[in-house]
């Protein structure tokens, strides 16, 4: 987190004193393990695979995504902090152990959250998934819409452009969908991706619908967070699922400082503040995240 931190000018929101304090975000993942660095931010949890009351995450993939989001460092010394570590995080349970899902239980979560979203002020709902290509159309139809939805009830929707790329047209669904934010891997052809990975492998775009995808892009290979087992504390993943919450908690840490910006102004800041890294546009968007010029500058 170190060298995220350090790409995205991270110094700056440690200076002004940003964190995210106070802006809830909904995880839609595996659920969030109580790790020292996360167990104070956790307000809630829903569990739509076993029924459980627990906090819990018998996955992983949750938890280090939770941690890149909103992790407090503590048992690293700072080493690991997370992008807004004063952000509240209410965990969805909607993948189960292996990390597979239905897309029933998707829908019913999204639900839940847009009906609780005021009370704990969820702002923003990192989605670091995507759906297979085999799905039903019907529940797949479905699922798109409570997105759009909750983009609608003003919470900011931040999807994952999926680990299929390098070719055209290789975003996941949901980061197809025009509405949301959707966030790719600035770093996916580096020397240094793992084999479980292709080299190139952030999705591009367009969509099928020839909309400019992805929005933004952020570190998303070798990026070391929370881990879900005791020992050891931290652990290293990479995939567009990682580079997703860099975004979400850097939006958090917006909303604290502009409360009142919409899923839209959100969007647009996105755009004017972002930086071209010389990459094509279907695999950059409007360039890598930029936490100081974010931050900084007239709405």
């Amino acid at each position: 987190m170190n060298r995220v931190r350090n790409l995205l000018d991270w110094d700056f929101v440690r200076q002004k004193g940003y964190t995210g304090d106070g802006v809830g975000v909904a995880v839609f993942d595996t659920g969030i393990f109580p790790h020292p660095d996360l167990k104070h931010r956790i307000i809630g949890m829903k569990d739509f695979v076993e029924d459980s009351y627990g906090i819990y995450d018998d996955n992983g993939h949750g938890t280090h995504v939770a941690g890149i989001l909103a992790g407090d460092g503590s048992s690293s010394e700072g080493k690991y902090t997370g992008i807004a570590p004063g952000a509240w995080l209410y965990a969805y349970k909607i993948l189960n152990e292996g990390g597979n899902g239905n897309l029933n239980r998707a829908v019913q979560a999204l639900e839940d959250c847009i009906s609780r979203a005021k009370a704990y002020n969820l702002r923003i709902l990192n989605f670091s998934m995507g759906m297979g290509k085999n799905v039903n159309s019907e529940e797949k139809k479905r699922l798109l819409n409570c997105l759009e939805m909750a983009w609608d009830a003003g919470i900011v929707v931040v999807c994952a452009a999926g680990n299929e790329g390098p070719l055209p047209m290789s975003i996941t669904p949901p980061g197809n969908l025009r509405k949301i934010i959707t966030v790719g891997a600035m770093d996916d052809e580096s020397s240094n991706v793992p084999g479980n990975l292709n080299r190139g492998y952030s999705g591009r775009g367009p969509t099928g619908s020839y909309i400019m995808k992805p929005e933004v892009v952020a570190p998303g290979t070798n990026i070391t967070s929370c881990n879900a087992k005791r020992k050891p504390l931290y652990t290293i993943k990479s995939g567009t699922s990682m580079s997703t919450p860099v975004v979400s908690g850097a939006i958090a840490l917006l909303l604290e400082k502009y409360p009142n910006l919409t899923p839209a102004q959100v969007k647009l800041r996105l755009y004017h503040t972002c930086v071209s890294m010389g990459l094509k546009k279907n695999h950059e968007g409007w360039g890598m995240l930029n936490l100081k010029n974010l931050l900084t500058g007239s709405l």
